[in-house]
Formats: structure tokens, sequence, C-alpha cells
């Protein structure tokens, strides 16, 4: 992939912070830290890795995404629309009465939405019916899952992960939003995950390890679990929660907290300039 197509990317993801900050602030409701951390992720799939077709939402042959961490919907209803899923004009409707654009994604109201997720550590075993489904149907679409490290305190994670590794998998790829912070406070602090990369290897899982705010490393690592063949494929993406807003870095205030009309300003300020 070429300097220029990286750039792109970049830059689309920055326009993405934007969008996800203008619908938070309006709806005054949702969570800008962890849509933050995992926007890069999720431009890098939409963008150049998955194989999709939004004229066609239900195709048979597409790549799955499955947002695990349901409470990240703003940047996944971002990538969707710039997608052409739906309007952009419809961004603004988040959590509103009647809005298809709900707090956590719901698959039956929205194009391009796989599974209704909100209910932490699901979205690994809904994966794998994918991708075993996948393997039965002699179908050659890969899965992917992107999961909070919070998230993966929840025991249904490792039970998830042990079967996949047992059935070697190798059309799942799981993503870890490694962003340090969950809802109460620091995962250190809480539930600490050393050894991580240890843990996943163990469970026969091909491990892979990036800044998952670098474009160049995100899409090697994308690749890199393409190729691997018998195994899953898990990305330990270091991650930093509510980057591209330097008040919200490293913030947990804003795990789930919209913006002030100052903090609005100054964030709108930054992310146009940046």
């Amino acid at each position: 992939m070429s300097k220029n197509q990286t750039v792109e990317l970049e830059s689309l993801s920055q326009k993405l912070r934007l969008e996800i900050l203008k619908m938070i602030f309006e709806a005054q409701s949702g969570h800008p830290g962890g849509s933050y951390s995992a926007i890069d992720l999720m431009t890098a799939l939409y963008f150049r890795v998955m194989r999709h077709d939004p004229k066609n939402p239900e195709w048979p042959d597409r790549d799955r995404f499955i947002l695990s961490k349901g409470h990240a919907a703003p940047a996944l209803y971002a990538v969707l629309a710039y997608s052409d899923y739906f309007p952009k004009k419809n961004l603004n409707t988040l959590r509103k009465m009647g809005s298809p654009l709900q707090g956590h994604p719901e698959k039956n109201k929205l194009p391009g939405v796989e599974a209704s997720t909100g209910s932490l550590g699901q979205g690994i075993s809904i994966g794998i019916g994918m991708a075993l489904a996948g393997k039965l149907d002699r179908k050659d679409y890969r899965v992917y899952v992107l999961v909070g490290d919070g998230e993966i305190n929840e025991g249904q994670v490792w039970e998830a992960a042990l079967f996949a590794g047992a059935r070697k998998l190798d059309n799942l790829a799981v993503i870890v939003d490694n962003n340090g912070y969950q809802l109460d406070g620091s995962v250190d602090e809480i539930l600490p995950l050393s050894p991580l990369r240890d843990k996943w290897k163990s469970f026969g899982w091909n491990v892979i390890e990036i800044n998952g705010h670098r474009m160049d490393e995100t899409l090697k690592a994308f690749e890199e679990a393409k190729a691997c063949k018998g195994m899953p494929s898990v990305i330990l993406a270091k991650t930093v929660k509510g980057k591209g807003v330097s008040f919200m870095e490293n913030n947990n205030d804003f795990h789930g907290m919209a913006p002030t009309k100052d903090q609005y300003e100054k964030a709108l300020r930054e992310l146009a300039h940046a």
C-alpha cells in the first residue's frame, strides 16, 4: 500500500472523529472515549481490508464485522454512513426516539450491522458461529470481532477463545482495543490482563501486537492475520482512550459522557486542525 493511500485513510479516520464528536454532542449521550480508541482500526477494516457491499448488505460472500464492545456504536455508525450503508445526514439522530442509531447496535434496524451487541463478552462467540458456518458452507469470507480490553475480563471470552483455537478457525480474527481503561477505572487496577500475549498464544491463537493508531501497522497486521493458516488470529492493538482530543485522552470521565458546549467547541477546533 502506498504512502498516499495510508495518508488518505488517516485523513478519513480524522473526519470520522469529527462525526463522532458531533453526533454525541447532539445526543448529549454516548461513549466518546472508546469510540475514539477504536476508530482507526475500524477505518482500516471498512475502507481497505474487508470485502463488503453497501448496496447488498446481506451478500453471502461478504466479510463480517462484529462490534462486541457495542457502546462504541458511534464509531460503527460513522464508518457505515461513510461506506454508504445509510445517508450521512442520519448520523445526527443518534440515540433519539425512533432512530435506528441506538446506543448499541441493533441488527434488524440498520443495514450493515451484523449483530446486536452491548452485552459484553458475547461477540467472539457470535463470530465463532459465523466462522464455523463459513467453513461448513465452503465460503471464503472472514469474520472480524472487535472487543475491549476491559470486556475480556468476561469468562465467556476465554471459553470462546479456547473453542476457536481448538477448531483452528483461521477465518476468524479478533481485535483487542487495548486502551487500558474500562467503565470503573484502569484495567490494571480492576483485573490485570498481563501477560496478554501469552494467554492468547496458550489458547492456540496467532498473536500480533501493534500500535492501533498507526495505519501502516494496522494494515500489515490484517494482512498477516489473513495469511495465517490453521489457527485464529488476535491483534492486540495498543490504543489511547479518547485519542485525538487532548482533554479526552486517557481521561476515563469520557468513557460515557458527552462534552459540554465549551468542550465541544474546543474538541472541534483540535480535530479540525489536526
